[in-house]
């Protein structure tokens, strides 16, 4: 090779090498679960007290899921400057490397929060790069830290209820099976609750008080292309404050929280042809005269998933009210009936006209 080859085979290299430093080459996110929870720098202080960090945000959903009568803390945590983007319908697109952080737990007397609490368990759902991992964290006896497993547990838990009397239940701590099993959406992982509809009420937020959640969002640039007229984001009623909503409103609610997850196009139970999604419009989808697609011990030998005015005659009801592991629905995450649950399903399917 001349001199003069070999000088522009010297610059093709340096030219190549200078492209290539400033390629930006990314490497895939991938979410490694630490030990324990204090271990993420979730909360200040005493991590009990669940008092989170400034770039933790707390939330809370209009009507959320039944847990067996677990209260919840909810947070979610964004990659720094990074938003989430507005959906008009379905949960919010999370940008890569969000963490959602649910914590369980019990008041010791429901009448009196000021009794104390018992937290049972504390659930992250991370967005990865094309999915999201689900990690439990078990809290120990002292409420001193919550240790991560895999494997689920079981753990029995009491409380004083709202009527006084003494519960006990065997509270189930799901698997990561189980998580993948609820938060199933074509065959991926994904959150349940965080939609628009969901989030358009109030919150009262320890620096600046009580505000409009999704106007807090916007105001801190935690999310992108929410409309600027509010009066589009559609709102879901609270569904045991009447004030919120009519009974058709508040048990379309609590059904899609509790059941719309896998009564879904994309669900898990799409093959039913049962939808329950507060916004669909088509009756016989959401259970009116719908025949059930496989009849057996599940529909307890009714015809109908919902017969109006009669909610003795009517599948939904029935497996809502029911706690044969055969027959029960939802076939996770509670073990025993939602008592108040029930009672507006029922009501619900009463005010129907025949």
């Amino acid at each position: 090779m001349s001199r003069q080859h070999q000088v522009i085979a010297f610059v093709i290299a340096l030219f190549c090498l200078a492209i290539f430093s400033q390629a930006k080459i990314k490497t895939p996110y991938v979410f490694a679960p630490k030990e324990k929870l204090s271990d993420y720098d979730f909360f200040k202080g005493n991590i009990a007290e669940q008092n989170p960090q400034e770039d933790v945000i707390p939330y809370q959903l209009n009507t959320p899921l039944f847990s067996d009568y677990a209260e919840k803390l909810r947070f979610v945590r964004l990659p720094i400057g990074a938003k989430a983007t507005y959906q008009p319908e379905e949960v919010i697109d999370f940008p890569v490397g969000t963490v959602i952080i649910k914590t369980f737990y019990y008041p010791k007397d429901f009448r009196n929060p000021l009794k104390g609490r018992q937290i049972v368990e504390t659930r992250l759902l991370v967005k990865e790069e094309n999915t999201w991992s689900a990690w439990t964290y078990i809290w120990n006896d002292t409420q001193t830290d919550a240790f991560l497993e895999v494997a689920g547990e079981t753990k029995e838990i009491s409380w004083i209820h709202t009527d006084g009397k003494k519960k006990t239940i065997q509270y189930s701590i799901p698997n990561i099976n189980q998580c993948k099993g609820c938060h199933n959406r074509d065959e991926k992982m994904t959150p349940i609750g965080l939609s628009i509809r969901q989030l358009n009420g109030t919150f009262e937020y320890t620096n600046e008080g009580t505000m409009n959640q999704l106007v807090y969002w916007q105001k801190h640039q935690l999310i992108s292309q929410l409309p600027t007229d509010s009066t589009t984001w559609g709102k879901i009623p609270i569904w045991n404050d009447p004030n919120t909503g009519s009974i058709d409103q508040r048990a379309r609610a609590w059904l899609e929280i509790n059941c719309a997850h896998c009564h879904h196009p994309q669900g898990p139970a799409r093959t039913s042809g049962l939808f329950l999604s507060y916004n669909e419009k088509d009756p016989i989808k959401f259970g009116v005269f719908k025949t059930p697609v496989a009849a057996g011990r599940g529909s307890g030998g009714l015809q109908y998933s919902i017969v109006p005015a009669k909610p003795e005659e009517s599948i939904l009801y029935y497996r809502i009210n029911s706690t044969d592991p055969g027959v029960m629905m939802p076939e996770l995450g509670r073990t025993i009936v939602h008592q108040e649950g029930a009672l507006l399903i029922k009501n619900w399917i009463k005010s129907l006209q025949p």
